[in-house]
């Protein structure tokens, strides 16, 4: 019965590592589908949400941000190729994200630079990049 334990005690060990992973990876695709619907919806309150609390502090949202947002009607999200792991608990993604000001019903694309980060004990993944950059430049 002993030569079993071992190869048995393996077996289970990289059963509950697949289900860690899975959990991780399903949090993750929970958590981008429901940025990106807030996104494209144009419902930037519901988008802060998921921005990690340390990085909306240092970077807080003006009032004059806050007002450019709610000039924009989100026209397209293109998330290219997907999320691509960078480190153990970091995924990046590039957008691009299409809007139309609907005060002057110009059209502007933006490429925003998504940076994801895992915490293992909240299993939550948290926006370290902040909102989309669509401030004229």
């Amino acid at each position: 019965m002993r030569p079993f334990a071992l190869p048995a005690l393996a077996l289970t060990l990289m059963a509950l590592a697949g289900c860690a992973s899975d959990k991780r990876s399903e949090a993750l695709n929970r958590t981008l589908m429901g940025y990106a619907s807030a996104i494209r919806w144009g419902d930037f309150t519901q988008a802060q949400t998921f921005i990690d609390k340390d990085y909306a502090e240092e970077h807080p949202i003006s009032s004059v941000e806050q007002g450019r947002l709610q000039q924009l009607r989100v026209t397209g999200y293109d998330e290219g190729a997907g999320p691509r792991p960078d480190g153990d608990d970091d995924v990046v993604q590039v957008v691009q994200i299409s809007a139309v000001n609907i005060n002057t019903q110009a059209e502007r694309s933006i490429v925003d630079r998504q940076r994801w980060h895992y915490d293992r004990e909240k299993n939550k993944w948290r926006l370290m990049t902040g909102l989309p950059d669509f401030s004229p430049r």
